[in-house]
């Protein structure tokens, strides 16, 4: 220990020797003494100052900026990494808003595509306007009535013309997706009043010919259970309310427009024209008539009309031959089917001009006036016949004059 004491000095002693520092000013030498004790102190001062400078640099560069920093510059700093984090999170935040609304806005404009296909089909089932009618009733190259002025039906006020798809185009340039909505909405409505207005129309002919619409009822072929709005849009089918509650008004628009294309239809293939095409004399009525041989009365299931010799006698409406030939009384006769249940009869014909199970047109030729069979003279025997009876022909041929114009 003493040896390790005596080591510890002469270090001690060596380190820190006495020194003088010798200062001449003016031909005067001085000198000042320095212990070993102060250069201990001296040398401690320094190390702990370097000390200090080295841990401050190292806070500083390890703090990250602003941690080693005090004062209005650190707050100042502060404050802007504040304001940047909190541009960031807007932002974040309005691209979010951006992409969620570019998907329902995506979602709304397929929806509204698939909306406008569904009423374009709708559309083209009611293509014609209020001055057109079936195209088959034009075969004797007569034009249709704008208005059936029917006096024993309710007659209606024709509406504007149903908006195109031009319309619609436009109406994207200008409105909203919501305004898009209202109007397919009121286009819907429009269509399944049109199909309404033409089915009445066609019911109000079938009318006038006493045969009436109620024995012409489109036959339903529909079922199913019942499911609600609410269970169908619950069930994750992929349609919202709103558009199930828009395809269930699109399926009774659909049912309007079969229920219209069904009377239609019959109204198509009726005898309503005239079956002589040229001036005749209406000689004999339908009914109970006095019989010109037996002299007494008798049923008559036609009309009489009368012209000349071998004067055209034409189908009164189209349809399909179903006997050319001698048939008792009537002589030579014709019968054409017009389907659903409709048939005419031309009797008495000095000659025949088609054959059974050819297809006629209105106003095409099925013979010539005569007077074979029990006759008195040349004239046309004309009947028509629904579901195997007889009706009135002059019935058939007043409904054809509200639907025809010479």
């Amino acid at each position: 220990m003493a040896k390790f004491g005596a080591n510890l000095k002469a270090t001690f002693d060596r380190t820190f020797p006495e020194r003088q520092i010798y200062h001449r000013s003016g031909g005067t030498v001085r000198y000042i003494s320095i212990s070993p004790w102060q250069q201990v102190i001296v040398s401690a001062g320094v190390t702990a100052l370097m000390g200090w400078t080295l841990f401050a640099t190292a806070s500083f560069v390890t703090g990250g900026g602003t941690a080693g920093l005090v004062g209005d510059e650190g707050r100042e700093i502060a404050k802007k990494d504040r304001f940047i984090q909190d541009l960031r999170a807007r932002e974040a935040l309005q691209r979010s808003l951006l992409e969620e609304r570019t998907n329902a806005m995506q979602k709304e404009t397929a929806d509204l595509e698939q909306r406008q296909k569904a009423l374009e089909e709708l559309l083209n089932e009611i293509k014609e306007d209020d001055g057109t009618s079936v195209s088959s009733l034009k075969g004797d190259g007569s034009a249709i009535l704008v208005e059936a002025s029917i006096e024993e039906a309710d007659s209606r006020q024709s509406r504007d013309g149903l908006r195109t798809n031009d319309g619609l185009d436009a109406a994207v340039a200008r409105g909203s997706i919501k305004s898009l909505k209202a109007g397919l909405d009121q286009m819907l409505i429009e269509a399944e009043e049109k199909a309404i207005e033409r089915a009445e129309r066609a019911r109000g002919v079938l009318q006038l010919t006493s045969v009436g619409g109620e024995r012409m009822r489109a036959p339903v072929g529909v079922g199913g259970p019942l499911v609600s709005v609410g269970a169908f849009t619950s069930s994750g089918l992929g349609l919202s309310e709103e558009d199930a509650q828009f395809y269930a008004r699109m399926a009774q628009a659909q049912a309007r427009v079969s229920e219209m294309r069904h009377y239609e239809t019959i109204v198509e293939s009726l005898p309503l024209a005239e079956p002589v095409s040229v001036s005749y004399r209406y000689t004999s009525p339908y009914g109970i008539r006095v019989d010109p041989f037996t002299k007494r009365p008798a049923a008559h299931m036609g009309v009489d009309l009368a012209a000349y010799r071998d004067a055209p006698i034409v189908a009164a409406g189209q349809g399909t031959v179903s006997f050319a030939g001698t048939r008792g009384g009537y002589g030579l006769l014709v019968e054409v089917d017009h389907g659903h249940g409709f048939k005419s009869r031309y009797g008495h014909l000095r000659s025949i001009t088609v054959s059974k199970g050819d297809v006629v047109r209105v106003g095409d030729l099925v013979g010539k006036m005569g007077t074979t069979g029990r006759s008195t003279g040349d004239h046309l025997h004309y009947e028509v016949w629904f579901n195997d009876k007889p009706y009135d022909p002059m019935k058939f041929l007043k409904a054809g004059r509200h639907v025809h114009e010479k």
